[in-house]
């Protein structure tokens, strides 16, 4: 049964046929019956035959009214009007002109919707004047009471087939808010993606750049030192395995995040403002001298802000220690103020400034990128570019959310 009713929703003409045919039989039969009255003298063969013509006209305009029902509206309304005026009187057929009140209100436009309810309030008095006698046309209030009766179908099925068509606004309205939620939906969902790509593209570059950087300049002071001082080769060597896992933890913790939602709780959370002083360490344990310093009330930041700051101090550092020489020293300081943090990261170098501005010899500039965007993200500011005297310099600015 709704596999039914679902086909005959998809071919109204169908069901629009069914009973036209209903009417088309109905008509018919009252029209060959009905040829004057009983007691009077015969109907005149004109008006007969247009009355059978009228039965088969109107049906017919029945099985089309949905396809094409500005037209069918106003050839119905047009043989209404033929028929009061030739005195025809309205057999079964006639009820087609219901159906034709509520067609042009619920799928016609503007102007056959005024059509139909013109031709619905007139209907019935048109109809009484022109088929009742004059000598009982005398009674005012019944005949405003029989034209009132004759009018009220009329009127009530042009008033549901406005219902209809509101419905059906007020549905197409929800269907197209629903698809366009659901691109909304679709977009956010793919900027949330490149989102979140950009992210894990940001950690890994933070990562790999400055383990492998500390890995690649220990070995090569292992090879330099290896005849010479095997002790001091041997923690060399040491430095490079401990910063190799130390990467590959940070990179499973990273790619875990591809994997399902399920595993998220077992990697380690984001390192932060209290993971400073390892990466300090492990700096001046690759052979580059760093000062560090923090001023000001420390206090605890939000989770993003502390890794903004780490991120900072860590690709500053890369930097330093990709570009500003042999004898190069580094200087860190972390200045916690009422209403933002600054973190400054200084070097001495004398390495090219213009690879350290454009993010590397490679040209792709992936580092200060990506501090850039990590600052944007907190509402920050970036200042970046050589230093008086020679060197570089780093400052950020960072805003606090103090919770209260």
């Amino acid at each position: 049964m709704h596999r039914l009713n679902a086909w005959l929703r998809r071919h109204p003409m169908v069901v629009d046929s069914a009973w036209a045919l209903l009417v088309l039989a109905l008509g018919l039969l009252a029209a060959v019956e009905s040829t004057g009255p009983p007691d009077g003298p015969a109907m005149p063969s004109w008006k007969h035959y247009t009355g059978v013509a009228i039965a088969i006209v109107l049906p017919a305009l029945m099985v089309v009214r949905r396809r094409w029902p500005d037209a069918t509206t106003a050839a119905a309304v047009a043989l209404g009007l033929g028929q009061v005026a030739g005195g025809i009187e309205p057999n079964a057929s006639s009820i087609a002109y219901l159906v034709f009140g509520y067609t042009g209100a619920a799928f016609g436009r503007p102007w056959t919707s005024r059509l139909a309810i013109a031709a619905s309030v007139a209907a019935g008095p048109l109809t009484l004047w022109r088929l009742t006698p004059a000598t009982e046309r005398g009674d005012t209030t019944k005949a405003v009471f029989l034209a009132a009766l004759m009018t009220t179908p009329f009127v009530l099925c042009w008033a549901w087939g406005r219902l209809t068509r509101v419905r059906r606004a007020y549905l197409v309205e929800l269907e197209d808010r629903a698809a366009r939620l659901e691109r909304e939906r679709d977009a956010q969902s793919k900027v949330a993606v490149a989102a979140e790509r950009a992210r894990i593209a940001r950690e890994l570059h933070d990562v790999v750049a400055h383990n492998v950087s500390v890995m690649i300049v220990q070995a090569d002071g292992a090879a330099y030192v290896l005849d010479s001082s095997p002790q001091q080769a041997k923690e060399a060597l040491g430095t490079i395995a401990s910063t190799g896992r130390q990467a590959l933890a940070e990179m499973r913790r990273l790619l875990g995040v591809l994997r399902t939602a399920g595993t998220a709780e077992e990697y380690v959370p984001q390192p932060g403002v209290e993971e400073l002083p390892d990466l300090l360490d492990q700096v001046r344990t690759a052979g580059l001298p760093v000062e560090f310093s923090a001023t000001g009330e420390i206090r605890e930041l939000p989770r993003g802000l502390e890794l903004t700051v780490y991120r900072i101090v860590q690709e500053a550092l890369t930097n330093v220690r990709k570009h500003g020489g042999p004898d190069a020293h580094a200087k860190v300081a972390v200045d916690f103020r009422d209403g933002d943090l600054e973190v400054l990261v200084e070097d001495d170098g004398r390495g090219s400034t213009r690879e350290q501005v454009d993010g590397g010899a490679d040209g792709l500039g992936h580092g200060l990128i990506g501090m850039r965007e990590r600052v944007g993200m907190v509402s920050g500011s970036l200042d970046v570019g050589p230093r008086p005297g020679g060197g570089f310099r780093i400052r950020a600015v960072l805003p606090l959310r103090v919770s209260k």
